[in-house]
């Protein structure tokens, strides 16, 4: 009878009891729903069963892989209801998990169905039912034949094409009332642990309204971000246009060696894309400030530079600045909870000194721009003068450059918000999307360890900090943009591949980012892998893997 630690108690169980059954006796003392458990520091389901002595840690719907489960469930009871609502599968109707936004995540209904409100309705209805019955959700390792077969028959051909270049010899299906799957990460033991969702029809398409991991147990209204949705969508309609849309059409055109050609279409549709917005800038005349905001590891310091070259294709002389060189010195920056420097926080700029020289630029005045040195924490003065001429244009980047405090002494007819967003538009197939926070995580990393000597455990630790810090300071602005700029390229994660896995490998297993490393590695094992030899110089991508012709 194997002898488990529990939040200090010791207990018994017979063994071959499931996880599930311990949780139930420890569950009403949580205020959230317990997910999943840390069985000697190794995360594990909650079907898994008790075999040997060890110490259990619980983890809820409020921390990231918790949360995560839950809306992996959530997806394939939506899944589940829609095929048991439009019929059989001879239809070839699929359901495609697009995308998240805000609280919700965007499914596309492919093969000639119209997304109507009684659509939804009667798709949550079924979703509610698939609930209340407490479906169990099983989980089969099958051999990789046998799953291509499986899913062949449910006319899922996306993952067969998957699977044709996975390494292993076996892969694990999931399994739901004669329905089979396969899911990229943990999922819950039964359906009835998924009360909380809504599903509304939404842009030709479903909207699975879920609760968010700050407040997991309450289901909030969706709030539309129709810049940012029409961004997505655009991303969608960029794959389509070069036929990849998942990671076997990628490796498929990686195989068959002709990856340059939609490297440089790629590449040509981001260009294209910064000449409209330099376009925007030039055609409404009185523009003098740019400012460019968006994310850690958006590319906003190579965005810069390339909407600097199309601007003086329009004959306009733009500057670079950095909202960072109005640091306030090291004394006077703001301390967080846990006493280390914030500088994420608005309060962390001297705000009355930027705004005071932008608008004794904007009178035609000759002033001397700050340079901060992070070393000393001291903002110096290095000769660097500057008078702005009816052809000069600044653009000025930092992460506050959207939020309206930052620039409140300043004009509204003389500014021009760009919002730099990092949206993956590649889905490892049609049920398991990539989140663009690995995307950013994997491309800060790999920047990091090249110009930082970082470690990717450095990385990983203090990446939920940076995206709190986004949540706060960042996103709530974005919708105010006049225009949003995607970074991601469709390619670039098979080139991030040769450079993250070495640096992931040495997390060691001793270590609080272990899991995550492991979890990131077995992520970047569904891609083949190329190198960076058919990446211009001014690609966005070479601002993280180096070789590029900016100075980033």
């Amino acid at each position: 009878m194997p002898t488990i630690m529990i939040n200090g108690v010791i207990r018994q169980y017979d063994k071959g009891t499931t996880y599930e059954k311990v949780v139930s006796e420890f569950q009403p003392a949580y205020n959230n729903s317990i997910a999943l458990v840390y069985f000697n520091g190794k995360m594990k389901e909650l079907t898994k069963r008790v075999e040997k002595d060890g110490v259990i840690n619980f983890i809820t719907t409020k921390e990231s892989a918790g949360h995560n489960t839950y809306i992996r469930t959530a997806q394939m009871m939506l899944i589940k209801a829609a095929r048991n609502v439009l019929g059989n599968t001879e239809k070839k109707i699929r359901i495609i998990i697009d995308f998240s936004a805000g609280n919700a995540i965007y499914c596309r209904v492919v093969g000639g169905i119209r997304v109507t409100p009684e659509l939804a309705r009667k798709i949550q209805d079924e979703m509610r039912v698939i609930s209340d019955k407490n479906l169990p959700i099983s989980k089969k390792t099958y051999p990789i034949d046998d799953a291509m077969e499986l899913f062949r028959r449910q006319n899922m051909t996306d993952k067969e094409a998957l699977f044709h270049f996975r390494r292993s010899s076996t892969i694990n299906v999931y399994g739901m009332d004669g329905y089979y799957d396969y899911f990229y990460g943990f999922m819950l033991p039964a359906t009835g642990y998924v009360k909380k969702f809504e599903v509304q029809a939404y842009q030709n398409g479903l909207l699975l309204i879920l609760p968010t991991a700050e407040n997991p147990d309450e289901l909030e209204p969706f709030e539309e971000s129709p810049k940012i949705f029409a961004q997505q969508l655009l991303c969608s309609r960029w794959g389509d246009l070069v036929n990849i849309n998942n990671v076997a059409q990628l490796n498929k055109r990686i195989c068959a060696g002709n990856l340059s050609d939609m490297i440089l279409v790629q590449e040509a549709l981001q260009e294209r894309r910064i000449g409209e917005i330099a376009c925007q800038i030039h055609d409404r005349g009185n523009v003098k400030f740019v400012l460019v905001a968006g994310p850690s590891s958006s590319g906003k310091t190579t965005f810069a530079h390339r909407l600097s070259i199309q601007l003086r294709s329009f004959g306009m002389i733009p500057h670079i600045i950095s909202m960072d060189d109005y640091f306030v010195n090291r004394e006077k920056t703001p301390i967080d909870i846990d006493g280390n420097y914030n500088f994420d926080v608005i309060e962390a700029l001297d705000l009355e000194l930027f705004n005071d020289d932008m608008n004794d630029l904007l009178a035609g005045e000759t002033i001397e721009l700050p340079s901060f040195n992070f070393k000393t924490g001291k903002r110096e003065y290095k000769g660097n003068y500057m008078k702005l001429s009816e052809s000069d244009v600044l653009i000025i980047e930092g992460i506050h450059g959207l939020n309206p405090r930052s620039t409140e002494d300043l004009p509204d007819e003389n500014k021009f918000k760009i919002y730099i967003s990092a949206l993956t538009a590649l889905n490892i197939d049609d049920h398991n999307r990539i989140p663009s926070s690995d995307n950013r995580l994997l491309r800060r990393m790999v920047r990091d360890s090249r110009t930082r000597g970082s470690s990717a455990q450095h990385t990983l630790s203090g990446w939920k900090k940076v995206r709190q810090g986004e949540e706060e300071n960042i996103f709530p602005f974005q919708e105010s943009a006049d225009a949003v700029f995607n970074s991601v390229l469709i390619y670039e994660l098979a080139i991030l591949k040769q450079f993250a896995e070495p640096l992931l490998f040495n997390v060691k297993p001793n270590e609080p980012e272990y899991y995550e490393a492991k979890r990131l590695l077995k992520f970047l094992d569904y891609f083949v892998g190329v190198d960076t030899a058919a990446v211009p110089t001014n690609s966005i991508c070479r601002e993280f893997v180096g070789g590029g012709c900016f100075p980033v």
